[in-house]
């Protein structure tokens, strides 16, 4: 056993940005992933000629001057990639056929509010104020190296104080309440269908979009995991695939290696479990060692909700319509056991790759429940039924606003929890692990998940298990930071090199 060797249960965005910095910090690394490819949750797949997308809508750090772009130099990733920033965020079409685009440009969505409800000024005016305020936010990669520093950061923080206090505990839902037109109401209040979502969480997001910090990556996914997978290479890590990791070897209540489901033994100085947390605590450690925050959150289960996604590889171009539509339905329509009074509809036709020419991707994605299709899968048919059942549902209902669309359909795919739980062993299939409330929203920021658990030396955790939020940028952040911690355990310079 090397002190200096590092295996990596996970070969995710947060596993191979972990194998990166330790690479790049003289390092040796092992990655141990389960499936076929890198990026986790971070693919796609082909069907047909069609690529149809799991991941990227849109990437925090495509501008090149914030602290998210920095670190994608760092793994690798965005190197000569084309960035397409969309006009607008998101568009709500009321059953009336009036829309509400959320643009982008905070001075467009301004003059579009006020046009819209310009009984709701005040709350329109300070909404958009607080955009351009926290167009000063930029994700931390870094804590700072010295007092001034320190003094200078917070200083920059200032204006945006009044801003996480109004906004920190308010939820999307509440906002909504705030105005006194109806349309706007309406809009808002399906704007987002995550319980208790955070306004501060919103605003980061559309402030990004306004200095086009949030775009897309031509190529999406899957060419986007790859990219940051040849870093890992280049740069001299070793990763295996189909490796799935039965146990954690533990002696003397050290981690010292894993043990694979097909026999094969690893040992190494440390371990980290860039994977899911809920198995590597009940399974691959048999429930020894535990973290009390953790379990508490388990039990609680404050996850963001599994989706089931329904892919179609198009005839049509969809160049007419918003990337993103979240259309109000004259009728409820019911998917996966629940009735849906909308249906939000994403099109990739600005991404070239995806599609054969003159075609495009379009999908629909709902939150659902992981028990629902569990049940279900106990019998096949059944469970193949829904599927295509939810297609059926989602093709007529878009068929209902674009006539003939029905028609242009060539390919079908629909994507479960129990999809995602196969590819990546997420717990009950979730996307992104604990969802973003206005209640925890200050533990991305505090850094009280533990990383480690008590009583297990040499083990650590990254990923989206340990960082509420989720997101790709959180997930490389973790890797960051995680290498950052063992260089200082071990009293060693943290260093890094961009492409």
């Amino acid at each position: 056993m090397d002190d200096k060797s590092i295996l990596i249960i996970g070969g995710g965005i947060a596993g191979l940005a972990t194998g990166i910095y330790g690479q790049m910090n003289g390092y040796r690394t092992t990655i141990l992933e389960m499936h076929t490819l890198p990026g986790g949750l971070c693919t796609s797949w082909q069907r047909k000629g069609y690529v149809f997308d799991g991941c990227i809508h849109w990437l925090v750090g495509t501008n090149p001057q914030s602290s998210s772009h920095k670190m994608w130099e760092e793994l690798g990733a965005l190197k000569d990639v084309e960035i397409v920033n969309h006009e607008a965020f998101t568009s709500i079409q009321n059953t009336d056929g009036r829309v509400f685009h959320m643009y982008s440009d905070v001075a467009r969505l301004e003059k579009h509010m006020l046009e819209l409800a310009p009984v709701d000024e005040k709350v329109i005016k300070e909404f958009c104020a607080a955009i351009r305020s926290m167009g000063g936010f930029d994700l931390p990669i870094d804590g700072p190296k010295n007092l001034a520093e320190g003094i200078k950061s917070g200083l920059g923080m200032l204006p945006m104080g009044p801003i996480f206090l109004k906004y920190g505990k308010m939820s999307v839902q509440k906002f909504a309440m705030r105005f006194t037109d109806p349309f706007m109401k309406t809009v808002w209040a399906t704007m987002f269908d995550i319980p208790d979502f955070p306004m501060i969480g919103l605003l980061s997001t559309l402030a990004w979009q306004n200095k086009k910090d949030a775009g897309y990556p031509i190529g999406g996914s899957l060419p986007f995991s790859k990219s940051i997978e040849k870093r890992y290479r280049d740069l001299g890590g070793e990763i295996y695939y189909n490796a799935r990791v039965e146990k954690i070897i533990v002696e003397n209540n050290k981690a010292v290696g894993v043990e694979m489901t097909d026999g094969r033994k690893f040992r190494a100085g440390r371990v980290i479990s860039a994977a899911d947390a809920f198995a590597t605590v009940n399974q691959m450690l048999g429930g020894q060692y535990r973290a009390p925050l953790l379990d508490e959150y388990f039990r609680k289960s404050e996850i963001f909700e599994p989706l089931v996604m329904v892919s179609l590889g198009v005839k049509r171009s969809m160049a007419d319509q918003p990337h993103v539509n979240v259309k109000l339905l004259d009728k409820p329509v019911t998917i996966a056991g629940e009735e849906r009074t909308f249906i939000q509809v994403k099109h990739y036709g600005y991404d070239p790759t995806l599609a054969p020419e003159g075609k495009t991707i379009v999908m629909a994605m709902f939150s659902t429940h992981y028990d629902y299709w569990k049940k279900l899968a106990e019998d096949p048919e059944r469970y193949d039924s829904e599927k295509k059942q939810a297609a059926l549902t989602v093709i007529s209902a878009i068929d209902s606003y674009l006539p003939g669309f029905e028609k242009d359909v060539e390919v079908v795919d629909v994507a479960t929890p129990l999809t995602t739980e196969r590819y990546t062993g997420n717990w009950q299939g979730s996307f992104e692990g604990w969802r973003l409330t206005t209640e925890n929203m200050t533990m991305m920021f505090n850094g009280k998940f533990p990383h480690t658990l008590p009583g297990l030396e040499n083990f650590y955790m990254v990923g989206q298990w340990v960082e509420p939020g989720g997101g790709l940028p959180t997930a490389g952040m973790s890797g960051r930071a995680m290498m950052q911690r063992i260089c200082k355990e071990d009293r060693k310079k943290f260093v890094t090199s961009r492409i």
